[in-house]
C-alpha cells in the first residue's frame, strides 16, 4: 500500500533525472522508529549503473521527493540509505481505504490462484485425537485460511492410515478387552497393545451390537470384524473432534482405498523401470542413497510384506497427478528421517521435488499445576482434543497452539489458557474487539453515527497513538502475504496481539466519545471501526471468535481437570468417513493490564526397514497396467465435493447394507496369499 507509493515516487525521480534503474532494491519498515516510517536502499542499488556515488544519487532523489506533500520528511542516512516520514494526511487517506475495504481488508491476489494441497493431522486411526493432533489441526487450518485470503487456492486433506501393523494391533487390543468384559481374566495386557479406556468403550459398544456371536467366528474373521468396527468408530470419533475444533477437510484419503487400486504394484514397477530397485536376501530395496538419502530403504520385506514407505509414496504420487503447484505435508518431529527417502523417490521418478514441502511441528508439552502431563495412546494416559476443548475452550486452544513458530517446542499452560484477564493473550485480543463493540453501542445510544461523516475531519486524528494504530493496520496485508509464504501462521497471532495492545493503550488514554467535540468523536469512531474490522478478520482467519461482549464466567470451577480425566467422552455420531470417501516472530507477550478489565467482561510403521546386507541386484515385480495411481487421484478429486460423511443409518438399514456388502464380498473372493516358495520363484 504505502510501500507501493514510495516505489512509484522513486520511479518518477529516476525518470525525471533520466537515470537507469532496476527494481532490485527494497523498501522496508526500519526496526528503529527513529529512522522513519520507511527506509530504502534504492540509491545504493542503482548508483553504480549510473556511474554515481550512492550519496550523490540519494541527494538528488531526496531533493525531488521533498516537494511531495505526503512526506513529512525525507532524509539521507549512512552511505546512501533514504529514510521517509509520511505526513499525517497520507495516513488519513490510507485509513479511508482500510475503512472502505471493510471485511475484505488485507485480501490480495498474491497467490495468483496457484493450487495448494495442505495435508495435516493425518493421525493413525487407533485412538482419539490428542493435544499433539490439536496443534497440527490449528496450524494447518489457519495456514489454509491465510493462503486462500492471500490469493492461493488451497485445499485441506487428511490421510487415513487404515492399513498396516498399527490397525492389526488395534484389533488385537479390542479382542482382549472384549474377552475381558465377557468375564475372562486376561491378566496384564501385553506390551505394545493399546491400553486406553477408549478401547474398553469400543468393546462395550461392540458387545451391545454383536453380543457373544462374534466370538464364534474364526480367529481371522473375528479380528477382521473387530478391526472394521474399531476403525469405523474411531473415524467417527476423530471427525467429531475436528468438527468441534472448527476444522474441516476437503478430502479424506484412505490407505486401504489406495491399495485397492493397485498402487503398490504400480509404485514398485515405476521404481524398477527407473533402475533404482534391487533384491537382497529376498527383500526388495530402493537404492535411495543414489538420490541423496543416507542409506537404501526396504520396499518389500523377505516375508512379502511391504514397508510403510510404499503406500505413502503412492499417496504422494496421487498428489502430483492432481496437478497441485505446492504440496505441503505437516508432520510431527519424529518424521525427520522420512523426508530424505521421499525426496529421493521424487528425484528417481523425475517428479518436481521443489513442489513438495515438509513442515515439522515440534512437540507439545502440556502443563497443569506446574507439572508436565505425559501422553501415550498405548499406555492409556491420554489427554484428548475433546478434553482440552472442554477444559479451555476452542478459542484459547487454537490461539495457544498458534503462538509459537512451528519449529519451536510449545509449552501449553492450562491455567493461563483458562484465565479471564489480560494475562491470557487470546482473551486480551478478544477483549479489544469487544471493547470497541461496546463503544459503538454507546455511540448508537448517544446518536453518534458515521452516516454524515466528512472524511476531512480525519485531520483531527493527530496523536501519536492514533497514527500508530493506522500504521499497524497498514502492515496487515503484507503480514498475511509473508505468513502464507513463510508458512508461519504465528505471525498473525503476534500481529493481532500487537494491534490489540495499541488499541488498549489508546483507549486507556483518550476519551472516544465526547459530546462537546462531535467531529473528533466521529473521527475516532471511524478509526476504531477500522481497528475492529481488522481484529475481526485476524481472529476469524485463526478460527477464533470475535465477540461483541465478554462477561466473566459465573460457572463453578470444574472438579475434574483434563489431566485427571481418563475416560473418553461419548461423541455424537457423524457417520462413517467411508460412506463418503472409501477411500518471525517473538516468543513472549508483554503483560498489559488496562485497569478496565471488569467493565466489559459481559506410531506408525514408517521405520520398519529391515537391516539386510546388500549383495545382489534384481528388478522388482511389474504390474500388468499402470492406471492405479491415476485412478486413485481421480477418485479423490471426485469425492472432494462430497466431503462430509453422511449420518449413520439405523440398525435395520445398516443390516441391509451389510448384507449387500457381504454378498458383494462373496462374489469377489480374495486372492490367496502366495507362499514364501512361490514368491521366491516369482
Amino acid at each position: 500500500m504505502l510501500k507501493s507509493l514510495i516505489k512509484k515516487d522513486l520511479q518518477e525521480c529516476w525518470e525525471a533525472l533520466e537515470y537507469e534503474y532496476s527494481d532490485n532494491y527494497y523498501v522496508e519498515v526500519p526496526k528503529n522508529p527513529e529512522h522513519g516510517d520507511f527506509s530504502t536502499n534504492a540509491a545504493l542499488a542503482n548508483a553504480k549503473n549510473n556511474r554515481l556515488k550512492p550519496l550523490d544519487m540519494a541527494a538528488q532523489i531526496v531533493e525531488l521527493l521533498k516537494k511531495k506533500r505526503h512526506y513529512k520528511s525525507v532524509s539521507i542516512a549512512g552511505n546512501g540509505f533514504i529514510n521517509f516520514v509520511l505526513a499525517n494526511n497520507r495516513y488519513h487517506k490510507t485509513l479511508i481505504d482500510i475503512f472502505e475495504a471493510g471485511d475484505k481488508y488485507g485480501q490480495s491476489e498474491y497467490g495468483e490462484g496457484k493450487k495448494v494441497l495442505i495435508e495435516f493431522v493425518s493421525a493413525n486411526p487407533t485412538g482419539p485425537l490428542n493435544v499433539v493432533n490439536a496443534r497440527a489441526a490449528a496450524y494447518g487450518d489457519t495456514l489454509y485460511k491465510i493462503m486462500n485470503y492471500a490469493g492461493f487456492k488451497a485445499k485441506r486433506e487428511y490421510y487415513i492410515n487404515d492399513s498396516g501393523n498399527q490397525v492389526d494391533v488395534l484389533a488385537e487390543s479390542l479382542e482382549l478387552r472384549y474377552r475381558e468384559i465377557l468375564g475372562e481374566d486376561i491378566g496384564e495386557l501385553p506390551p505394545g497393545t493399546y491400553q486406553g479406556e477408549y478401547v474398553k468403550d469400543l468393546a462395550l459398544k461392540l458387545r451391545a451390537k454383536e453380543g457373544t456371536k462374534i466370538m464364534h467366528y474364526s480367529e481371522a474373521d473375528k479380528l477382521e470384524k473387530m478391526k472394521e468396527f474399531a476403525l469405523e468408530e474411531i473415524h467417527e470419533m476423530q471427525y467429531s473432534s475436528l468438527e468441534k475444533f472448527g476444522v474441516e477437510f476437503d478430502s479424506w484419503v484412505s490407505e486401504k482405498m489406495l491399495r485397492s487400486q493397485g498402487v503398490i504394484e504400480e509404485v514398485l514397477s515405476y521404481l524398477a523401470e527407473a533402475n533404482c530397485t534391487y533384491e537382497s536376501e529376498e527383500a526388495v530395496w530402493f537404492a535411495s542413497s543414489k538420490y541423496g538419502d543416507e542409506k537404501d530403504r526396504v520396499l518389500m520385506k523377505s516375508d512379502g510384506e511391504i514397508t510403510y514407505f510404499v503406500p505413502d509414496l503412492a499417496y504422494h504420487l496421487t498428489k502430483y497427478h492432481r496437478g497441485f503447484d505446492h504440496i505441503i505435508d505437516v508432520l510431527g518431529p519424529d518424521h525427520h528421517g522420512y523426508v530424505p527417502r521421499l525426496t529421493a523417490a521424487m528425484r528417481a521418478l523425475q517428479f518436481d521435488e521443489t513442489k513438495l514441502e515438509i513442515i515439522f511441528l515440534q512437540q507439545v508439552n502440556l502443563f497443569e499445576g506446574g507439572e508436565k502431563v505425559k501422553m501415550s495412546k498405548r499406555t492409556g494416559n491420554i489427554i484428548t482434543m475433546d478434553e482440552l476443548i472442554d477444559e479451555v475452550g476452542v478459542d484459547a486452544a487454537r490461539y495457544f497452539f498458534l503462538e509459537k513458530k512451528p519449529s519451536a517446542h510449545l509449552n501449553f499452560d492450562l491455567e493461563l489458557a483458562k484465565k479471564e484477564s489480560s494475562e491470557n493473550p487470546v482473551y486480551y485480543c478478544q477483549y479489544a474487539h469487544a471493547r470497541i463493540c461496546s463503544v459503538m453501542k454507546r455511540a448508537k445510544k448517544e446518536k453518534v453515527n458515521l452516516k454524515d461523516f466528512n472524511t476531512k475531519d480525519l485531520t483531527r486524528l493527530k496523536s501519536a497513538e492514533e497514527i500508530a494504530l493506522i500504521k499497524k493496520m497498514v502492515e496487515f496485508p503484507e503480514l498475511l502475504v509473508s505468513a502464507s509464504v513463510a508458512r508461519e501462521p504465528h505471525r498473525l497471532a503476534f500481529y493481532t496481539y500487537d494491534l490489540a495492545t495499541l488499541f488498549h493503550r489508546y483507549y486507556q488514554k483518550y476519551q472516544v466519545l465526547n459530546s462537546a467535540r462531535p467531529e473528533l468523536s466521529k473521527a475516532r469512531l471511524y478509526l476504531l471501526t477500522a481497528v475492529k474490522e481488522t481484529l475481526a478478520i485476524a481472529l476469524n482467519l485463526m478460527g477464533i471468535t470475535a465477540p461483541e461482549s465478554m462477561y466473566k464466567s459465573a460457572t463453578k470451577k470444574k472438579t475434574e481437570t483434563a489431566a485427571q480425566k481418563a475416560k473418553v467422552e461419548s461423541t455424537e455420531k457423524k457417520g462413517s468417513i467411508y460412506q463418503k470417501n472409501d477411500y518471525d516472530g517473538k516468543d513472549d507477550y508483554s503483560q498489559i493490564n488496562d485497569g478496565k478489565d471488569d467493565d466489559l467482561i459481559d506410531d506408525d510403521d514408517e521405520n520398519d526397514d529391515d537391516e539386510v546386507e546388500v549383495k545382489t541386484k534384481k528388478a522388482a515385480p511389474k504390474p500388468k497396467t499402470k492406471s492405479g495411481i491415476a485412478k486413485a487421484a481421480g477418485l479423490i478429486e471426485k469425492n472432494t465435493k462430497t466431503n462430509k460423511p453422511e449420518p449413520k443409518k439405523d440398525s435395520k438399514s445398516t443390516k441391509k447394507a451389510d448384507s449387500k456388502t457381504d454378498k458383494k464380498e462373496k462374489s469377489e473372493p480374495k486372492k490367496p496369499k502366495a507362499t514364501k516358495k512361490e514368491k521366491k520363484d516369482k
